[in-house]
């Protein structure tokens, strides 16, 4: 039992001897290799040992490090040695023996790094190091499609859109956040002051941006919001279309309205044939002026006769005086006759 525990404490100290020893030590001079990975997946730690000698691994002693000089992973002499690790890493690497590489499980922001591996090879004389390799790890979170979503519209009669554009649980930080207006003449960009906001724990981006721009009615239009990562990687939104706008159509005439209308037409309409009905009676004479003109016709008449009363007896006499002529005349004659 004390054999164990002197040998578990030797190993101990054997370890971190060369941790010590190897911290002062510089690298190969090789330049570090940069991995990538996803937030919440695997990354990977190559170590690239070449093993020319053919070693096997109950002859050799590996670990990885971070920047920090925390333990992630041991392999002594074949048996992998958790006690060694730091708390962090405990159940999240596995070794792949056959490309010498060390993988590193649910990966989080904050593992974003530089890594070391060592291999050193236990000879009778002790352990000499025989190879190293650093090894930077770079952790990235994918944000969300970016959504559009429409603010109410306020100004609507001069054709102004308000909307928004966010995008979520991403990192590193974003360059730049815009909006594009597509039609079928011409492309427009807008840009705005990008809001971000960065969780503690997980350290992820949120961003969103507010644009407001003017739309032309008379034609169909495409927008899009584009999150601009890199100089050459950018995540467009679903497009957001907005259909031309067609004429607007005159208010309905309410009921009343068109009953009063129609009332004041008839009304109108029924005065002017009145009065002109009117003014042809008064034109063309009825009954009535007839009996008129008739009365006036009969005391013409009537004067006419009185005239002619009143100059009858100077006309009887001249009549009387050629009567009395003629009957002279005739007298003579035949008083000649006889």
């Amino acid at each position: 039992m004390r054999f164990k525990c002197t040998m578990g404490l030797r190993n101990t100290l054997i370890v971190m001897a060369l941790l010590l020893s190897v911290s002062t030590v510089p690298f190969s001079g090789a330049a570090s290799l940069k991995s990538h990975a996803f937030f919440n997946e695997t990354g990977e730690l190559p170590c690239h040992f070449p093993n020319t000698q053919n070693l096997s691994l109950d002859e050799l002693v590996i670990f990885w490090q971070d920047q920090n000089k925390l333990v992630l992973y041991e392999l002594f002499k074949g048996q992998e040695k958790p006690n060694n690790v730091n708390p962090k890493y405990i159940g999240r690497t596995s070794f792949d023996q056959d490309s010498w590489t060390l993988r590193l499980h649910n990966v989080q922001i904050k593992d974003t790094g530089s890594y070391q591996c060592f291999i050193h090879h236990r000879r009778s004389q002790g352990l000499v190091s025989i190879h190293q390799m650093s090894s930077d790890l770079i952790v990235l979170a994918n944000f969300s499609q970016p959504e559009i979503r429409l603010i109410a519209n306020q100004t609507e009669k001069s054709n102004i859109i308000n909307l928004t554009c966010s995008s979520i649980q991403g990192y590193p930080e974003p360059q730049r956040m815009y909006v594009s207006l597509n039609t079928t003449n011409s492309s427009s960009t807008y840009d705005a002051v990008m809001k971000k906001s960065q969780s503690n724990i997980t350290e992820l981006y949120n961003v969103s941006i507010s644009v407001s721009f003017p739309i032309p009615p008379e034609t169909n239009v495409t927008i899009f919001c584009a999150l601009q990562l890199e100089p050459t990687k950018t995540i467009l939104s679903q497009p957001y279309n907005i259909d031309a706008k067609s004429p607007v159509p005159s208010p309905p005439v309410p009921d009343h309205i068109l009953w009063i209308a129609a009332l004041l037409v008839t009304v109108v309409v029924s005065g002017m044939v009145f009065l002109t009905l009117k003014k042809r009676k008064k034109k063309q004479p009825g009954p009535s002026n007839e009996c008129e003109i008739i009365k006036v016709e009969e005391k013409e008449s009537e004067q006419t006769a009185k005239r002619v009363e009143l100059q009858e007896p100077e006309r009887s006499d001249e009549v009387q005086c050629d009567v009395n002529i003629s009957k002279t005349a005739s007298d003579n004659k035949s008083a000649t006759d006889f």
